[in-house]
């Protein structure tokens, strides 16, 4: 049987798509044209009954671009202030391009100790089922406004799966500036191999996934795998993506080798949310 076959039957699925993805590395303003697209896919896996939650990155590289900064800010100051302009600017758009397809979106931000305290995890958990239930797309980011370096995920790779294992998600993608998990790194070695499906995280797997960052992301290719390791143990498949080429989202879900699918494999010695708390993806 075909270790893909199963995907077509997905109905609630997270999608992540990092901030190198959606923003000009040339200029630092947003390419228009990708985020369209991918607004469009997720209307139309909606109108298929798919149940579809956004993580989107981005906030920030919006925020300093609007000031005409040159270079991606440092201080933690900056950064939030630059996060406070950008989420507004974002979201604004985000919302524009769904209503054009008779789609509502709603932005939910969250920072760590949503997920630490258990009372805020269980009313992040029904703020999200609440928006699902009511046909809406979630659109989550962290809350880089208030985030410290105590209550922060780090990145998107890390909140995705911890979405995916709030809302009890069956797939989670990561589309990113890769084509899926290779051997080594495809830039520097012309021999490594795509990983199409991968059945086991071990630590030979955490030593090939060797950091790919770029000007404006800040999860490599070992986030990735971290985030593999909270969603499949929470029940949910997940692939890495080439945001390049955003018909692969079509490609995977039909079945098809693309990117790098990862296999749920609910662990019963394995508690997902001790694992998160106490950042054990790190």
């Amino acid at each position: 049987m075909n270790e893909r076959s199963h995907l077509i039957d997905k109905q609630r699925i997270v999608i992540k798509i990092g901030s190198s993805s959606i923003i000009h590395e040339e200029t630092g303003g947003v390419d228009f044209r990708k985020l369209e697209k991918l607004v469009r896919i997720i209307c139309d896996l909606k109108n298929k009954g798919k149940e579809v939650i956004l993580v989107s990155s981005g906030a920030i590289g919006v925020g300093f671009q609007t000031l005409g900064l040159k270079n991606k800010p440092k201080t933690v100051s900056l950064k939030q202030a630059c996060a406070a302009i950008g989420q507004g600017q974002l979201m604004m758009m985000y919302q524009k391009l769904f209503m054009e397809y008779n789609h509502l979106a709603a932005q939910v931000l969250l920072t760590f100790d949503a997920i630490t305290d258990s009372e805020r995890r269980h009313n992040a958990e029904n703020t999200l089922n609440e928006l699902l239930q009511q046909d809406v797309i979630p659109v989550v980011n962290e809350n880089d406004t208030v985030a410290t370096e105590e209550i922060e995920f780090g990145d998107n790779d890390t909140l995705s799966a911890i979405v995916a294992h709030l809302v009890k998600a069956d797939l989670l993608i990561l589309l990113t500036d890769i084509d899926g998990l290779y051997t080594d790194d495809p830039h520097k070695n012309p021999e490594a191999v795509r990983l199409s499906v991968v059945k086991e995280i071990n630590d030979d797997l955490r030593k090939m996934a060797k950091g790919a960052g770029s000007n404006y992301g800040t999860g490599g290719m070992s986030t990735k795998v971290a985030a593999a390791r909270i969603a499949t143990d929470s029940g949910a498949d997940m692939a890495i993506l080439d945001a390049a080429d955003l018909n692969q989202i079509y490609s995977l879900i039909d079945g098809e080798d693309v990117g790098t699918l990862f296999l749920a494999h609910e662990s019963d010695d394995f508690d997902t949310v001790e694992f998160i708390i106490h950042k054990g993806y790190l």
